[in-house]
């Protein structure tokens, strides 16, 4: 189902006419996530559909035409230009409410009945089975009709390279085998590791059998890719070095995630939620995002019990706000603020322009990520929002490419998981003086700005098709 975002595609003939007629490329961008989906991992694609254009590239994207996905977020959809090529698939998932449903009685634990082992061996067995066979994840039920569309869009449009954006990692399979049937330079974009998202992702299944088809996907990824992008330097060096011991000559290069300067410029024209005056001045601290085991809020919850031990009533001060979703091990960790006198206010995923917002309502930006393996080489998303927004930022992170990042803006509050003291000390200071500090270095801000990013990716994507003519 290939649509125009303002108007119907009527004749791919006369499309291709007009195509040869003009000095520019297009690219094929697969992303099963593309609004209306919402969620940090839509932004990165849309934003480059939205700046591409600026740098003579032409974007057609393949999505899918019904995701089962948990959020939709609406307003994004205002960053995708008007001429843009939609071609939608339908994927044979089914509904995330269903998903979510069978997830929910699971965790509820009513076992009834004498034949209740047997009933739990039996999904166990199920679920196994499952596992196995939706390889390399479940949106692998996308790439039937997804090649179905993708081979009929490439037949009848021109189109000078392709790039899938992982996860889902099916997005990558669905475009390696496009550019085998093909012949145009293909880029996979990893805007996370496959290794660590197979480690650390909730509900992937582990066990040899699947980590040995994980392995064989991804070095037959990564053999037809000719470039390898991904958002951190070291994330760059560690697939690239994969790349190479699977052989592959591929390229790699760093497209870091960003913000977009055109967000904030709204935002400025919009009012801003005002605290009341009838209400107490705290120190407000929010995060935006999931709470999961790779951004865990366990180190911030002890500073501030260790605060609540030598002086609770400061803690009268002091405000969070969580905005996400929220695993129920995080959950139940956030119930411990509640045993403090921290004012703790949580709510569910909502629209990004809505999430900056409240940003721009921040005394502090809190941003968390586990110290466990491979989480050095990680940047999140928001951190790059984060710092357009020039509001002080409370990293607890382990050493690495965001810890260095922040170093060079927000060094006073930097702390490793383990710095429980520390983190309570510029707490302490903070709720004591009501003030945040200022930034250093905001001129170097704008080397995160959307537009340049995807001005280094239009560099990239020449240099592949010259190479390839």
């Amino acid at each position: 189902m290939s649509t125009m975002i303002s108007q119907s595609i009527e004749s791919q003939d006369s499309s291709a006419n007009e195509y040869a007629s003009r000095n520019r490329k297009r690219l094929l961008l697969i992303s099963y996530h593309f609004p209306p989906v919402g969620g940090a991992g839509v932004q990165r694609p849309v934003k480059f559909v939205k700046y591409l254009r600026r740098f003579g590239w032409d974007v057609s994207v393949l999505m899918a035409a019904n995701p089962s996905v948990p959020v939709f977020d609406n307003s994004l959809l205002v960053d995708i230009p008007e001429d843009t090529l939609l071609e939608r698939a339908r994927t044979w998932e089914p509904d995330y409410a269903l998903k979510k449903n069978v997830a929910a009685q699971k965790s509820s634990g009513q076992r009834t009945g004498l034949l209740t082992p047997v009933k739990s061996a039996c999904r166990k067995a199920i679920k196994a089975g499952a596992g196995l066979l939706l390889q390399p994840d479940a949106q692998i039920l996308w790439y039937p009709n997804a090649l179905k569309a993708g081979k009929k869009l490439l037949r009848s449009l021109p189109h000078d390279a392709i790039m899938a954006t992982a996860p889902p990692y099916s997005n990558l399979i669905l475009a390696k085998k496009l550019k085998q049937i093909f012949q145009i330079p293909f880029i996979a974009d990893f805007r996370d590791e496959w290794d660590l998202s197979s480690k650390y992702l909730e509900n992937h299944q582990q066990d040899r059998i699947s980590n040995l088809i994980q392995t064989h996907l991804q070095k037959s990824v990564m053999k037809a890719s000719d470039a390898i992008v991904a958002t951190t330097q070291a994330s760059t060096e560690r697939l690239l070095s994969r790349a190479h011991q699977f052989g592959t000559d591929a390229i790699g290069k760093c497209i870091y995630n960003g913000f977009d300067q055109d967000d904030f410029d709204l935002l400025e024209e919009l009012d801003l939620p005002q605290r009341s005056s009838d209400t107490p001045k705290r120190f407000r601290i929010i995060y935006t995002g999931t709470l999961w085991n790779l951004t865990t809020v366990e180190p911030l919850v002890k500073a501030v019990e260790s605060i609540h031990q030598v002086n609770p009533e400061l803690l009268n001060k002091l405000e969070f706000q969580f905005i996400g979703r929220k695993t129920p091990e995080q959950l139940t960790l956030l119930e411990r603020i509640h045993q403090t006198d921290c004012t703790l206010v949580t709510e569910e995923y909502c629209a990004h322009q809505e999430a900056l917002k409240k940003m721009g309502t921040a005394d502090a930006l809190c941003l968390l990520l586990s110290d466990v393996e491979g989480a050095n080489r990680v940047a999140p998303a928001k951190l790059f929002e984060y710092l357009a927004t020039k509001r002080e930022i409370l990293s607890i992170t382990p050493a690495g490419e965001t810890a260095h990042i922040l170093n060079g803006f927000w060094p006073a509050g930097n702390f490793r998981a383990d710095d429980t003291e520390e983190i309570a000390l510029w707490l302490t200071e903070r709720l004591n003086s009501q003030t945040a500090s200022s930034i250093s270095n905001p001129e170097k801000i704008d080397q995160f700005n959307r537009e340049s990013q995807a001005g280094e990716l239009a560099e990239l994507l020449g240099e592949l098709v010259q190479n390839h003519t």
